[in-house]
């Protein structure tokens, strides 16, 4: 990808600010700003000229804004660039989940079929380059964004870059989910929705409450529950050539369809007490219950011949889990005055998770060949504490430190069974396993001129992984110091125009999942040789984290009436890249070599892009148009593995870009407001290895939404998901020796209808 020379012009500038803006913390005092939930907006010095009027006003020192300033204002604001989606804009589409939302966002796209939610990623990038976080903590395993509800959430929180703060565990970024806050006005509210799909109804209810008890309590209670009900269809066929001779030696067709059923329950509450002067106490409790089942039917049917048998011809599997966390979280601040705030904030949580499978597999003369049973018990336990100090001295510098320790454990029991027979007897049924992470961190935010405004952080983490079975000990240490500097360039004082630039370390740590040793058995091919499309997949303790060094610019204009046009520019270069690799291996759980899919460290990678937004109401840019929001953004990326052979040796899953379109408007005659947006993700082909490579069909997802405001006190809103279907088609091939194998899938994508009466009590 060629940058333009006006921006590598530009590059060469602002790193040139930066080297620079690190040096002047040596010449200058320190100070520290008070932080709340949302980074306080630096005020003007003093007898500085109001950049509108131009007029000399005085000056009140650093504002703590609280909900008064819009999005668009507090992105402005802030000195690591951060995307705030506000309330409104989270429940504007009727959208099921959040990952739903979020991707109409710059930059960020979902796994899964249209429509479906998914994996979140940033820039493409998949597999925990994304720090996930919600109330600014990262939550327990099994736990997704598609499980909470959009009714739960304040705003989303999405920083490009990392920060000492919120921690560097975040190579394409961080996405913070916050959840409802304090109590801001008196509220009642009930929501009763219902969504549709092909007749099959998920119904929704939440009810929101805020209130006080006498002057110093507040407090802030959200409880929602749903229900889901989905059929899906899958259409996949695998085929196998023999290179020599050019023909076609297997053919396999798999059919059938999925039914999964949900039901779920959350709650979270905010309850915020005054104590002295200066003083408070925050109380955050958060539940979330989850149940289902699912069954899979399908039929397999294969053309005679081969060297490979048919494994089954028919086959049913019947699921069911159980998913709760359980959490609280206290947090106590402090002014001590002077400019300096104490904040001290403990949790604590258990979560656990049943998942229950049972697969039958039938020949062609409809009799039953294979059963295999799985049942899993997981439960985990954690705590976390973290202590931060803040102080803050009159040249514009806010000076933070804090210290985060966490700790969780997890106890598994796994069994498995084959005919009835336990297979994998030799690894145990039961495994426990910890990890233990400490943090350390110190940042300065401060304002060398009226127009520069500059942050620098250092942050050191370790973790140590522990786990432990009846037939093996694992243990992984590894320790990251990360220096991160942000800067914000006003070209003049009174200008709407900004430039930001970062220069940033990051990390990805191995997960505990890729750490773990023991193996999971391929089902299509559980005995004897497997195939490399089929392999057995294990952990590997030995794996090193992956570290990033990253640099970003971007060019942001303000319009007058709350719009928005940014440029910005991303690259990371990535040393010791983890990836699955699947080799053939002499391994403990068969008498013949199987083909095994292990993570490994492979050396380097770069990923790199543009992403390109705007943001601004029509009358702003044309007199005499209508008052139509428009929200625009295109997001092109491009990266490269280095051991991988090109052209197409992208990160995993990443595409080769985005792209949103969406348009509101408020009727004047009647008390309707409607909307739409396209979300577009072009299909691109990926070569993973010098014998794998696959190529991922595009996804186009149409929304559209219509809101009646019945009357203060109420309003009904439509909305139409994935409005235009399309199915989702994907295709891999792998290379055996003299033969290739190509497999297609074929899922489709439905239309999701939605209703939702919205209630103020």
């Amino acid at each position: 990808m060629r940058v333009p020379e006006s921006v590598e012009a530009f590059v060469r500038h602002t790193l040139a600010l930066a080297a620079l803006l690190a040096c002047l913390p040596a010449q200058a005092q320190t100070n520290a700003t008070p932080q709340a939930a949302e980074k306080p907006v630096p005020a003007k010095p003093a007898n500085t000229k109001d950049n509108t009027s131009g007029k000399e006003v005085p000056s009140l020192g650093r504002v703590e804004v609280i909900g008064s300033s819009n999005d668009t204002e507090q992105r402005r604001a802030s000195t690591a660039a951060k995307i705030i989606i506000g309330k409104e804009d989270i429940e504007r589409f009727g959208d099921s989940s959040v990952s739903e939302v979020l991707k109409r966002l710059p930059g960020v796209t979902t796994g899964g079929r249209p429509g479906r939610g998914g994996d979140v990623r940033m820039r493409g990038m998949g597999g925990g380059y994304t720090q996930l976080l919600v109330n600014g903590e990262r939550m327990p395993p099994g736990f997704s964004l598609d499980n909470l509800t959009p009714d739960q959430v304040e705003r989303i929180e999405v920083m490009r870059a990392p920060t000492a703060e919120f921690g560097a565990r975040a190579v394409a970024g961080t996405i913070n989910v916050v959840l409802k806050e304090a109590l801001k006005k008196t509220l009642n509210e009930v929501r009763l929705g219902a969504a549709a799909e092909e007749g099959r109804i998920s119904p929704s209810a939440s009810w929101t409450r805020n209130d006080k008890f006498g002057e110093r309590v507040s407090y802030t209670l959200t409880l929602s529950a749903n229900k889901s009900d989905t059929r899906d269809e899958h259409n996949t066929r695998t085929r196998w050539y023999d290179l020599d001779s050019g023909t076609q030696v297997l053919d396999q067709h798999d059919t059938g369809f999925a039914v999964n059923k949900r039901e779920g329950l959350h709650l979270n509450g905010r309850v915020q007490v005054a104590m002295a002067p200066g003083e408070s106490l925050i109380l955050m409790p958060f539940l979330m219950l989850s149940q289902g089942t699912s069954e899979t039917q399908g039929q397999l049917d294969q053309m005679p011949g081969g060297a490979i048998a048919q494994p089954y011809a028919r086959y049913f599997t019947a699921g069911d889990g159980r998913f709760s966390s359980l959490r609280g979280n206290a947090q106590w601040q402090k002014n001590l005055g002077d400019g300096t705030r104490l904040e001290l904030r403990g949790g604590a949580g258990n979560g656990t998770s049943e998942t229950h499978s049972a697969r039958q597999e039938f020949d062609t003369a409809n009799l039953l060949t294979r059963t295999t049973d799985d049942q899993t018990s997981t439960r985990e336990t954690g705590w976390t504490l973290t202590g931060k100090a803040s102080h803050q001295l009159q040249n514009e510098h806010s000076l933070v430190a804090g210290l985060e320790l966490d700790s969780s454990v997890r106890r598994q029991t796994r069994t498995t069974l084959q005919n009835g027979l336990p297979i994998l007897t030799e690894f145990g049924d039961d495994l426990s396993a910890s990890s233990m992470r400490v943090a350390t961190y110190i940042q300065d935010e401060w304002n060398p001129t009226k127009q520069i405004a500059a942050y620098a952080g250092l942050r050191w983490e370790g973790i140590e992984t522990r786990s432990d079975s009846d037939a093996y000990q694992v243990s992984n240490r590894s320790s990251v110091a990360t220096p991160l500097l942000h800067a914000t360039w006003k070209p003049d004082e009174k200008s709407r125009d900004q430039w930001r630039s970062s220069l940033t370390r990051s990390y990805k740590a191995a997960t505990l999942q890729e750490l773990i040793a023991r193996p999971s058995i391929s089902q299509r091919f559980p005995t004897g040789s497997n195939e490399v499309s089929s392999p057995d997949r294990a952990g590997n303790p030995n794996l090193a984290p992956e570290l990033a060094r990253g640099f970003e610019i971007a060019y942001e204009h303000y319009l007058s009436k709350g719009g928005l046009v940014s440029a910005n520019f991303f690259y990371r270069h990535i040393n010791d890249l983890i990836r699955n690799v699947v080799a053939l291996e002499t391994v403990s759980w068969s008498a013949e070599k199987r083909w095994v899919s292990r993570p490994q460290n492979v050396g380097n990678a770069i990923a790199r892009g543009i992403e390109l937004e705007a943001k601004f109401r029509l009358d702003e840019v044309w007199t005499d148009a209508l008052p139509v929001a428009v929200r625009t953004n295109v997001s092109v990326f491009d990266s490269a593995v280095e051991k991988v052979p090109g052209p197409n040796n992208r990160l995993e899953g990443q595409p080769r870009g985005t792209a949103n379109l969406g348009a509101d408007y408020k009727l004047r005659s009647l008390p309707i407001s409607l909307g739409a947006s396209v979300n577009i993700t072009p299909g691109f082909d990926l070569q993973l290895s010098d014998i794998q490579s696959s190529a991922v069909g595009a996804k186009v997802v149409t929304d559209a939404f219509l809101v009646w405001f019945i009357n203060p006190s109420a309003q009904l809103r439509l909305s139409a998901n994935n409005l235009l279907p399309r199915d989702y088609l994907n295709t891999s091939s792998v290379l055996n020796g003299t033969q290739r194998q190509d497999h297609e899938s074929a899922n489709q994508s439905k239309i999701r209808w939605g209703v939702r009466l919205e209630l103020k009590l």
